[in-house]
């Protein structure tokens, strides 16, 4: 019974560790990256000077490194 105890809290903090991402702003204009070790989510909002209205917004995820979604509008005047 012990042991299931043990292994149990090891499994969950192991689970904690992989999956609770840890927020970073960057002063790129407000852009906010969550990463946690097996994912990480960027809020992007950067300075582009050659944009319309002077950013660069929306979403990146990326799951172990390989980006699978990317919903920044990089816009020209």
């Amino acid at each position: 019974m012990f042991k299931n105890r043990k292994l149990t809290i090891i499994i969950v903090l192991l689970l904690l560790i992989l999956f609770v991402p840890i927020p970073f702003h960057l002063k790129d204009g407000g852009t906010v990256e969550y990463k946690a070790l097996t994912y990480q989510i960027s809020n992007v909002h950067k300075i582009n000077h050659n944009s319309k209205d002077g950013y660069d917004r929306g979403i990146i995820i990326k799951i172990f490194g390989i980006k699978v979604f990317d919903s920044v509008k990089e816009e020209d005047k």
